[in-house]
């Protein structure tokens, strides 16, 4: 996958893809952070457990304190229907959707007291979308996607504690 996005999508200047098994935190030796580090993981935490997820940021916290990451997450009705639909569609049996966050600022700061989470809508959060050009479908669609499924983006910054 990683070979296809630098084919299609090659990294910029402080950019780089890195194929690994973001379990086996041995490719946070191949990141250079010295200016500060921004992770972003679009559509990968769903296949993972909750457990797993949690392991993976607290060790990007302590191997690159003063970091962030920014990701997509949805509640458990969003979860289920990743399962149901995309997973079903694609004939994958073997994943499973698993990851989901209801309130993202409440539950996640309390895996680590460094943790300082910032969510927005995954559709709404960043833009009106009360434009003309937008249809009304649309506009009810992101609100369902956003409050129903709980569809969002975000962001957590890792805090050295002094």
């Amino acid at each position: 996958m990683i070979e296809v996005r630098n084919h299609l999508l090659p990294a910029g200047e402080r950019e780089k893809n890195i194929a690994a098994d973001l379990k086996d935190s041995i490719w946070f030796r191949e990141i250079e952070a010295s200016q500060g580090i921004i992770f972003f993981a679009a559509g990968v935490f769903y296949y993972f457990l909750t457990e797993e997820v949690k392991r993976l940021f607290l060790a990007i916290e302590n191997h690159f304190p003063e970091g962030r990451i920014v990701f997509d997450a949805c509640g458990k009705t969003g979860a289920k229907l990743v399962k149901k639909t995309w997973l079903k569609e694609a004939k994958i049996k073997d994943v499973n959707a698993y990851f989901s966050v209801g309130d993202a600022q409440k539950e996640l700061a309390l895996w680590s007291d460094k943790f300082q989470v910032s969510c927005r809508g995954y559709m709404l959060g960043y833009q009106t979308l009360d434009v003309p050009s937008v249809k009304k479908l649309y506009r009810i669609l992101a609100k369902i996607g956003d409050d129903m499924m709980k569809m969002k983006i975000v962001r957590i910054d890792f805090r050295a504690i002094k």
